[in-house]
Order: structure tokens, then sequence, then C-alpha cells
């Protein structure tokens, strides 16, 4: 099957609604109260603001397709756009989303290295994002893609104040620094914040 990545626009709503609806729930629903996700979702997930974010200077989002079905996405923000103020030379990944019928077949990885191409692209010196601390396999993830845990900040689900570790990972002359660790090629993705 073909794989395509492409930059998603206003055209993408609705599937980019439904696949960050289904992927983050089928990966946080068992963790947290109902209520809690109902609202996060109906917040996170509201066309109005799901349009804003399409339109936002400094926000990408790029629409991931197997075969022709829509398999997952990935949000990167720069600037003001970022959700934490990490400065100029900061790219942000803000959601990896896949598919539960699409993991492990390396699009996470894929998507991240699109983000580094990003960065590059655009001179960054590092990708940043923010991973829930009790989300073990994508944060094992990300440490064998070379991202370090430098601080967390808040994410509220619902009424309840959850921790996400704030995970860096430095880019030096378009390449990443050689003091992290080496990609293998045996990470897998899961479902990632």
């Amino acid at each position: 099957m073909t794989t395509t990545i492409r930059i998603a626009t206003i055209e993408d709503l609705q599937t980019l609604r439904e696949i960050g609806i289904e992927t983050f729930g089928d990966t946080f629903a068992a963790q947290n109260k109902p209520e809690n996700m109902q609202v996060y979702l109906e917040k996170a997930f509201d066309e109005q603001r799901l349009a804003n974010e399409l339109n936002r200077l400094g926000s990408t989002f790029y629409l991931l397709e197997e075969g022709g079905e829509p398999a997952g996405f990935l949000k990167l923000n720069v600037g003001e756009a970022q959700s934490e103020p990490m400065g100029d030379e900061a790219l942000e990944i803000e959601r990896i989303y896949i598919r539960r019928a699409f993991k492990r077949r390396g699009f996470g990885r894929k998507l991240i290295d699109l983000a580094q191409a990003a960065a590059e692209e655009q001179g960054k010196s590092k990708l940043w994002l923010g991973v829930w601390e009790k989300n073990a396999d994508a944060a094992a993830f990300y440490e064998r893609l070379g991202f370090l845990r430098e601080g967390e900040h808040s994410f509220f689900m619902g009424d309840e104040e959850q921790t996400d570790w704030i995970m860096v990972r430095r880019l030096r002359c378009g390449r990443i620094e050689e003091s992290y660790s080496k990609q293998d090629g045996s990470a897998k993705e899961e479902d990632f914040r």
C-alpha cells in the first residue's frame, strides 16, 4: 500500500477531528473518568477550535494516509503557537496520533522524522513535546528516539490536573546531538500526547 503524508487543510477538519477523538479515547479512556474524557474531547476537538488551530500562524497539521485511508496525524507548532514558551529555536510536536489499526507499522517514527526535517528546514535547534507521565510506552518510544525529559507542565483532563513531562531532542547543525541515544530502528509508535 502507498503511504502519503501531506499538509492538512480546512477540508480535512472532520477527518482530523475523528482521528483525534478516536485515538485519544483509545489511549486514555481506561485511565480517566468518563465525564473528564467527555469534557476534554468536546473542548479539544470542537470544530471551531480545530478550525482556528488549522488556520493559526505557526501551526501545521500533517495528515498520514495509508492506501488512501486516514491513518493518523501530526501537529507542529513554532513561535507563539507553541503550547509553552520554548523560544524561537524550538519546534513543538503538539499532537501525534496513529489510529489503532495502523499501529506497529513505523508511522510514529515517520512522523517524528518529518518533525525533525521541518525543524532542520526552519533552522531550529530543538524538538519538544509533552507526554503524560503515566504513558510509559510513549515516553520510552520518545527516549529511544533521543528525547530526554527536561521538565513538566500541567495538563487538564476535565477537572483533573495531570502532569505531562516535557521531553526535548536537541539538534545541532541539522543533526541530533551525538550525546543522545542512537536510533536503532526498533522503536514502534504508541499513542502519544
